[in-house]
């Protein structure tokens, strides 16, 4: 089956304001990111300012994850933002894509990877997690009964809700929380609050300004949500500075690491190019719970099961050939590993899909992270961590679960040379 890869090219709108000056010629216009400084007093007050003031045409406004707005410039106005004290960076907007990649196919409605984590045997599962999960994604399809979604925020369209229109956002959803009732899937952490945070189009990709809006959402409504878990099955290129982008002027780090910082774990794939995801983003980002990818057909250790059918030259528990991988000491500190190759799971209208990708390990680990944080009632061992001390307890407790017998190849017990997977999430013990 052939991988697709969705790709988007932002197209540039002429501004037309005050500025530059009246009568003159219209100008090329970029979409662009502007963030401000630290310590702007009021920064909806700056942006209708300067909106007014530059002819600005303003897209969208960020006040919580980080303080700016995003919106189409000239290079005059870019360089008047630039020269202006208020203003700590001016970035251009850039395009992400869907992690996962997408076949057509339906499968089986018993989902081997929860029971592979131990989230799940053949006659039990978990109950709900006592969190919110926010998927930033394509959205969710709020209408599925096998999920408890609510509309969150649309950040492609703010008229419309967040309602899934590609599939890809719906399949993830239903690996963190599909309901155990009797139908379908059962998700890693079953019935659990999911809130959708469209920031993918229906061609399943979406713009930095697009993605920022997404967090500062979830970041202005975590407390009275109770969102603590986001997953984001996501990539485009960058890096990691360890300065949380104010190094190299990176506005979604930034925005990540202030949104950590108010409670919010943050579960990332890894990527599907089959090298190190220091090149990708929020990947890199070591404020975020990395997830690579590893196959499982029969829910069990051992290597005995079929190969995966979806995905031709994967085999039972062995790393992902397409999954990208940690190759430094910072990156393996924040990597872990998931199933990801022909993962069964609620697609829109109803009933089953087939995907693979990184973008399918990265929901089992969400939904591990919020069953760490407490279930049915119960607080978890995660429960009041900081959101770094969850990666590396998700981490810990996935390594010490982890032997010879129940890894898989490419594991820390069972290493490929220069290229880290991370020990297999372990959800059995919360």
């Amino acid at each position: 089956m052939t991988a697709r890869r969705l790709v988007a090219v932002a197209s540039a709108i002429a501004v037309l304001g005050a500025f530059p000056a009246a009568g003159a010629a219209a100008t090329r216009a970029t979409p662009s990111v502007v963030i401000y400084r630290d310590g702007v007093e009021d920064p909806e007050a700056l942006t209708s300012s300067l909106e007014h003031k530059l002819g600005l045409g303003v897209n969208y406004r960020y006040d919580a994850a980080v303080d700016g707005f995003a919106g189409n410039l000239t290079d005059a106005q870019v360089e008047a933002l630039k020269s202006n004290p208020d203003v700590a960076s001016v970035e251009p907007d850039k395009t992400f894509t869907a992690a996962g990649l997408v076949p057509t196919a339906s499968g089986e409605a018993v989902q081997p990877g929860v029971r592979r984590i131990a989230a799940a045997s053949k006659t039990q599962v978990h109950e709900a997690a006592d969190v919110g999960v926010a998927i930033l994604d394509t959205g969710i399809d709020l209408a599925n009964t096998d999920l408890n979604a609510a509309n969150g925020k649309n950040c492609i369209s703010a008229t419309k809700s967040a309602n899934d229109d590609n599939g890809h956002g719906t399949h993830v959803a239903g690996i963190v929380a599909a309901r155990n009732n009797g139908s379908g899937v059962a998700g890693v952490a079953p019935g659990t609050k999911l809130y959708s945070v469209k920031v993918l189009n229906a061609r399943g990709s979406g713009t930095l300004s697009q993605i920022l809006c997404g967090i500062d959402w979830v970041t202005a409504n975590a407390d009275a949500l109770n969102i603590k878990v986001a997953n984001m099955s996501l990539v485009g290129p960058g890096a990691n500075d360890d300065k949380c982008g104010y190094l190299i002027v990176d506005s979604q780090h930034r925005a990540i690491c202030k949104s950590t910082a108010a409670g919010v774990s943050y579960v990332a794939a890894a990527g599907n190019s089959a090298m190190s995801f220091g090149t990708t983003i929020p990947a890199a980002y070591p404020e975020v719970l990395t997830a690579t990818a590893m196959s499982d057909t029969d829910g069990a250790a051992g290597g005995v099961g079929a190969a995966p059918s979806c995905k031709k030259g994967e085999r039972d528990d062995r790393y992902a050939t397409y999954s990208n991988f940690a190759v430094t000491a910072s990156q393996q500190d924040h990597a872990v590993a998931a199933p990801g190759t022909c993962v069964v799971s609620d697609k829109p209208g109803g009933g089953v899909a087939t995907y693979y990708g990184t973008s399918q390990a990265a929901p089992h680990v969400a939904g591990t992270v919020a069953l760490c944080l407490g279930n049915g009632g119960t607080a978890g061992p995660c429960k009041g961590l900081t959101s770094a001390a969850i990666i590396q307890k998700i981490r810990g407790d996935a390594a010490a679960t982890a032997t010879p017998s129940n890894g898989f190849v490419g594991d820390p017990l069972a290493p490929v040379i220069g290229k880290y997977f991370g020990s297999l999430v372990a959800a059995g013990g919360y």
